[in-house]
């Protein structure tokens, strides 16, 4: 076994600065090991006992009979350093240390867990700051956590990997009392060695974990963790994550409108989307949506049947649903016969959804015939069954019912427990019912399995384009001209334009282009030309003196800067305005695409690609960001509008994607905006432009 394997099923276990006081924390881990059935050795170690709860206690880890797999460690900050040091001379495969006191605290914090690095050589180290790792699967419990004085837990398929402590508790204790099972628990906290991908990794070839819920506060090494979670992917293991920050923007003070609409949080929603990792929304998600994809069961569509006998709570499920887009369609007519063929009288609503079968929670073969009838119906992908207050007289018929019908089709059934009853609930997950007390937790559900059978991981590159030398253009933010000149290198069209320092030299570019103009500042310090009074449109020739004068003065006035140098530009009409950008932070490199214009970042109508390991994006990939726009209609002929030409815009994008993808770090910034998507077959113009680069050698 390898070291991680050792670490969640040890053969022997260590624990270093045992207490003889089961109430204390140094007490707990003998006590639990022991009170859930740990079938290994246990061996204490402190100087000051002889035994602790019936087993023989060691002074220091050299007098241990055996290397431990494990080893606990109790001890606080100052002195855990030298228990880890003794157990990697020993030979142990890995160390838990508990205790805090580390980075988290500063300076000193750091230079002790540097000592903790130092001490454990090769030998492997959970922590520090952590509470343990609980694997229920083998009824071993590495852990001071409170939650573990509950006398039982359900094992079942989904793992869980938190960075923080706390949290690991919470679900240990949430899950049990839920009926929800879990497989194995580990909190990973300050991570100076094992980290969160490590375990991906391990549970994504773990035979008792079908799912894996992820607790996060930061992702340290992203490659590593993309690389473990398209592992787990591949495997059908899938990820759900509660990524918390995100009222966070992390958007660093930037250039670029692209810096403000590509903050943190969205760069972590880009790289759980090509991995194919399920956000969770809300803390309750975390095992909510786990729940419903432990059971193996994947959502084929939007047609839910909604089966009740409480016309209320079958509105609040209808309501729900229909909010995060799914349909609740009437049952067909040969379902409608079925169900009319289960009840006599004209108490039953069968012609509508929520189909409403009343009193069919006092009558258990009307209840799963219901059942089987939505089954087998064509007309849906998955049922929702309201288990009302008749339930709580009959908890077990009723569990039973459902029980029973889940074998006749692979459909999902999941079941919304109306009354206050967390025991009727909790029964129904021990029965592989997965069940709810909040309609917007079944609608949390399905989605999360729907977005599981539609997922598709990883990302599709372009197509290799030859090397373009670049090297040419100065470190720094490039003026505009020079913004575009690089991107036209890599192949994307932009507007014509001319430099010009003089009156005279503006006349003859606006004569040049033979059409009114747009007339521009050219200052690599000034990227908003607009916000300024840096830009002039519908310029013609008769005016460009005039026009030039005033710009300069007015931009003397805001900025206290004289310009000297201009741009003269045809003016693009009739396009669609989009944007552009490329973002880098230490998640990746990211390409943005959205509405573009001065009204970028009032509307934030945008779509956001990590650009995959070699190359730029895929046209479908491309394609795709489009669609997701709110104002894709306006590329697509909304409302007779003619329909641009999004093949263009596609090339353009899969263009300045490469730009990103073959100047690596040395693109601080990148973004056209506005690009021009003129009607179809007319192409794109690219109309303004930032772009800001590293020196070489000074890449970050």
């Amino acid at each position: 076994m390898d070291a991680i394997a050792r670490l969640l099923r040890p053969r022997s276990v260590a624990v270093i600065g045992a207490s003889s006081d089961p109430a204390k924390t140094a007490g707990r881990p003998v006590a639990y090991l022991k009170k859930h059935g740990y079938a290994g050795q246990i061996y204490p170690v402190n100087p000051r006992c002889d035994t602790i709860s019936g087993l023989q206690c060691y002074a220091d880890v050299a007098s241990l009979p055996e290397a431990p797999d494990v080893g606990i460690v109790l001890l606080g900050a100052e002195r855990a350093h030298e228990a880890v040091r003794a157990l990697a001379a020993r030979g142990a495969a890995s160390a838990i240390v508990l205790a805090s006191g580390y980075t988290e605290t500063g300076a000193e914090g750091a230079r002790r867990q540097q000592q903790l690095i130092e001490a454990a050589g090769s030998m492997r180290l959970l922590g520090p700051n952590t509470i343990g790792l609980v694997n229920l699967t083998d009824r071993i419990t590495l852990s001071a956590s409170g939650a573990l004085e509950t006398d039982r837990f359900i094992a079942g398929g989904i793992g869980v990997v938190s960075q923080s402590g706390g949290i690991l508790g919470s679900l240990l204790s949430r899950a049990a009392a839920r009926g929800i099972g879990l497989s194995k628990l580990i909190s990973t906290s300050n991570e100076v060695d094992l980290e969160m991908a490590d375990f991906i990794d391990h549970l994504a070839d773990d035979e008792a974990t079908s799912v894996i819920a992820l607790y996060m506060e930061s992702i340290r090494h992203p490659e590593k963790f993309r690389a473990a979670a398209l592992r787990a992917a591949r495997a059908g293991k899938p990820l759900v994550v509660f990524k918390i920050g995100r009222s966070e923007s992390g958007a660093r003070a930037a250039v670029s409108h692209t810096g403000a609409l590509a903050g943190a949080d969205r760069m972590y929603d880009a790289l759980f989307r090509q991995v194919g990792a399920i956000r969770a929304g809300t803390y309750a998600d975390l095992l909510d949506i786990p729940a419903a994809l432990a059971s193996g069961r994947r959502v084929q569509g939007k047609r839910i049947a909604i089966l009740t006998s409480t016309g209320g709570a079958g509105t609040l499920v209808t309501d729900s649903l229909g909010v995060a887009g799914f349909e609740t369609p009437a049952p067909d007519r040969e379902t409608g016969e079925r169900l009319r063929a289960l009840q006599t009288g004209d108490h039953a609503a069968l012609d509508r959804n929520p189909i409403d079968v009343t009193l069919a929670g006092l009558e258990p073969e009307l209840l799963r015939g219901a059942i089987r009838a939505l089954q087998d119906s064509p007309s849906y992908d998955a049922l929702v069954v309201v288990v009302g207050s008749s339930a709580l007289a009959m908890p077990e018929l009723m569990a039973g019912v459902i029980e029973d019908c889940l074998p006749a089709s692979d459909k999902p059934v999941l079941a919304f427990v109306s009354p206050h009853a967390p025991e009727v609930a909790s029964l129904l997950n021990r029965r592989g019912v997965p069940a709810y007390t909040a309609p917007e937790s079944c609608t949390a559900a399905l989605t999360a399995m729907l977005h599981q059978a539609r997922s598709q991981v990883g990302a599709t590159a372009s197509a290799a384009i030859e090397p373009v030398d670049a090297s040419d253009f100065p470190a720094g933010s490039l003026d505009e001209a020079q913004a575009k000149q690089l991107v036209a290198r890599f192949g994307v069209p932009v507007a014509r334009e001319f430099i010009v320092t003089t009156v005279g030299e503006a006349e003859a570019a606006v004569a040049e282009l033979k059409a009114p103009a747009v007339l521009k500042i050219l200052d690599a310090d000034i990227a908003h030309k607009s916000d300024v009074g840096g830009v002039a449109v519908n310029v013609s020739a008769a005016q460009v003196a005039e026009r030039l004068q005033r710009m300069r003065s007015d931009v003397e006035t805001n900025t206290g800067k004289t310009p000297n140098r201009f741009l003269v530009q045809e003016m693009v009409t009739g396009g669609t305005e989009i944007i552009v950008g490329y973002h880098r932070d230490p998640l990746g490199a990211a390409i943005l695409v959205g509405m573009g214009g001065v009204t970028a970042e009032l509307f934030k109508d945008t779509s956001l690609r990590l650009l995959p390991a070699q190359g730029g994006l895929a046209r479908e990939e491309v394609h795709a960001m489009l669609r997701e726009l709110t104002t894709w209609p306006l590329l697509d002929g909304f409302r007779g509008r003619a329909r641009a030409d999004v093949e263009a815009a596609v090339s353009a994008i899969v263009k300045f994607s490469e730009m990103a993808a073959q100047m690596g770090p040395r693109l601080v910034e990148a973004e056209i905006n506005p690009l021009f998507v003129l009607a179809e077959g007319k192409g794109v113009r690219a109309a303004d432009g930032v772009v800001v680069l590293a020196a070489e050698g000074n890449e970050q």
